[in-house]
């Protein structure tokens, strides 16, 4: 008979994180491996109270703990190395959200919001949410930076993000957080934190003091470069080659509705011919552009979890792959996983075109009243 979770069995699970549908919790106990575990009401409504002080105030406004599910699926935690022969093995890992890493040229983008083709959508959004007081500051994170496969430029996004976290950076040691927000956003890395984070990896990285940061940033620049880790995810991304401009009037024919979009546009626009021209294609067509586009958003949102473990000399052959770091000597085994690669729904499709709108409308007017 399967094992099902009670409310007494919720003490060994902690919370881990949490995205706009999952909440991520790791298991602390015994029990051998299992996948489909079934559970009670009272395990969930436990383990909802126990995270509750750990979530983020916003999520827990925007999400509670469904009781009603009757099963939670357990996972790999790619933040570490699976347990082997050597117990004193220490496993640092890196999580990174790249975000969408090239620009858009697509001949659907009106006019008014051409800044598209020339600033990313991440550096828009970052307007956004400032002005919306999702963040302090701007990031000083370029995601073309890091899809660039320039061994320069990649480091300086690396730098970027260690400097200004927000959501699309995070360092776990053994699997425990230690740089980065729990579930939510760190804005900025102070000088107090990066001492904390200088004096954590002295057990991973063999650098004097002042110097572990530098080398670990550089092992991770290096190890991106190197292993074209970044290359199939844009090459997905740019499945996306009509924009959420054309893609939402290829929507509306899939969804068999009027296209509000055309509808609120005057005949004279420049594009709507070509808009038109978009309605009378074949619905298989417009099957592709769309669903193109939900696999496109999946890319560009999605995580890379990069695990690191030092190999020692002598050390048996590994069945990971190998990083050398010059600058200590050392040389690490990595393992790298993508995650968070749900599908986007898609009756998300209205929303995403309005949220487009709104982040390309909101730097447009920065742009307009920043004095020159």
């Amino acid at each position: 008979m399967a094992m099902v979770l009670q409310a007494n069995d919720a003490r060994e699970w902690c919370y881990r994180g949490e995205g706009a549908v999952n909440l991520v919790l790791a298991y602390s106990g015994e029990h051998p491996d299992f996948i489909h575990i079934p559970v009670t009401r009272e395990f969930l409504e436990t383990v909802d109270n126990n995270v509750l002080c750990q979530r983020p105030s916003w999520r827990v406004d925007a999400a509670m703990v469904n009781p009603l599910c009757d099963s939670v699926l357990l996972i790999s935690d790619h933040s570490l190395f699976p347990r082997g022969a050597l117990k004193k093995d220490f496993c640092i890992s890196v999580e990174i959200k790249p975000k969408c890493g090239f620009l858009p040229l697509s001949e659907f983008i009106a006019s008014e919001n051409s800044i598209k083709r020339s600033v990313t959508r991440f550096k828009m959004h970052q307007a956004l949410k400032l002005h919306q007081g999702k963040i302090s500051e701007i990031s000083a994170y370029d995601p073309l930076d890091l899809f660039s496969g320039s061994n320069d430029r990649v480091h300086k996004a690396i730098k970027g993000l260690f400097k200004t976290p927000q959501n699309n950076f995070r360092v776990f040691l053994n699997g425990s957080l230690i740089l980065g927000g729990l579930g939510g956003n760190a804005d900025a890395t102070s000088c107090e934190v990066g001492e904390t984070f200088e004096n954590a990896l002295q057990c991973v990285i063999q650098a004097v003091d002042g110097q572990r940061t530098q080398c670990f940033l550089d092992l991770i620049s290096k190890t991106i470069c190197s292993s074209g880790l970044l290359n199939k995810v844009l090459e997905v991304q740019k499945l996306d080659n009509a924009d959420i401009e054309g893609a939402i009037h290829a929507y509306y024919n899939v969804i068999s509705q009027p296209c509000v979009v055309c509808n609120k546009q005057s005949a004279e626009d420049q594009l709507s011919e070509r808009y038109s021209s978009l309605h009378s294609i074949l619905n298989d067509e417009s099957m592709k552009i769309v669903r193109n586009y939900l696999i496109a958003a999946t890319a560009k949102d999605l995580s890379m979890m990069i695990s690191f473990r030092p190999r020692e000399d002598g050390s048996v052959e590994s069945p990971y792959s190998m990083v050398s770091l010059e600058s200590t000597n050392q040389s690490f085994d990595y393992k790298a996983y993508f995650i968070d690669l749900d599908l986007k729904p898609l009756e998300r499709m209205e929303y995403y075109y309005k949220l487009d709108q709104q982040i390309v409308g909101c730097y447009v007017q920065m742009v307009k009243s920043t004095p020159h």
